[in-house]
């Protein structure tokens, strides 16, 4: 991969988050809960009004990359360390997209759903594009990696524990906020774990070969100019 391709990958998956936490921000107007790896920050911007819904997903990231480091300690590649600047972009874009989401009136049960499907289609979108570009992960998927090849153990199981995990996570941290009620994890958290990966295989399969080829496209010069 050459410098200028490296570029226009890393600008795709620039996209990808924006796109991502456009799904995020949907979801989150939505009121049925966000996808598994958004879950705990989720319930923390609930109780923690002070920080937004994106900084908490901030905080959340790091976390994440600092876990990776301490699996992996000296086998770390200094390059990853590029997710935290990525996880502020990603934190920035919620934020920035939940003004956009907020915008679409949400004045019932089905409109609420409606919000989530959106938020988990936006999202998958996002998550294809950021496979299309194969340059970095996110937090939560580079700690996934890290810890399935630390466990020795595939990456699809490890993904699916640890977003149960997760979302076991949020339910107790809700219930220690909040008297013992669950906030922040209904339904729309499962629909997300459930459709999500769907989308992105639709969207990976139909965009992967001509992105590719855009991506990986010199540009001719017209040497007579």
């Amino acid at each position: 991969m050459n410098a200028k391709e490296k570029i226009k990958r890393y600008g795709l998956f620039i996209v990808s988050l924006w796109f991502s936490a456009l799904g995020v921000a949907f979801a989150k107007c939505g009121d049925l809960g966000v996808s598994p790896l958004s879950s705990v920050p989720n319930v923390l911007s609930l109780r923690f009004t002070a920080l937004t819904m994106g900084e908490w997903l901030i905080l959340w990231s790091v976390l994440l990359i600092v876990g990776q480091i301490v699996l992996l300690k000296r086998e770390f590649p200094a390059e990853h360390l590029l997710q935290v600047p990525l996880a502020f972009v990603f934190g920035w874009f919620t934020d920035g997209d939940m003004v956009v989401a907020r915008m679409v009136p949400v004045n019932s049960y089905p409109m609420q759903l409606i919000m989530v499907v959106i938020g988990f289609v936006l999202l998958g979108f996002g998550v294809a594009l950021a496979v299309i570009a194969n340059v970095i992960m996110n937090a939560g998927d580079g700690f996934v990696r890290v810890l399935a090849r630390k466990l020795d153990k595939n990456y699809g199981n490890v993904k699916i524990a640890f977003d149960v995990v997760n979302v076991l996570l949020s339910v107790g941290l809700s219930m220690a906020l909040f008297g013992g009620a669950v906030k922040g994890v209904r339904e729309g958290t499962l629909l997300a774990a459930l459709c999500t990966g769907l989308v992105v295989k639709f969207f990976t399969k139909r965009l992967k070969m001509p992105l590719d080829q855009l991506l990986s496209a010199e540009t001719a010069v017209d040497c007579r100019k």
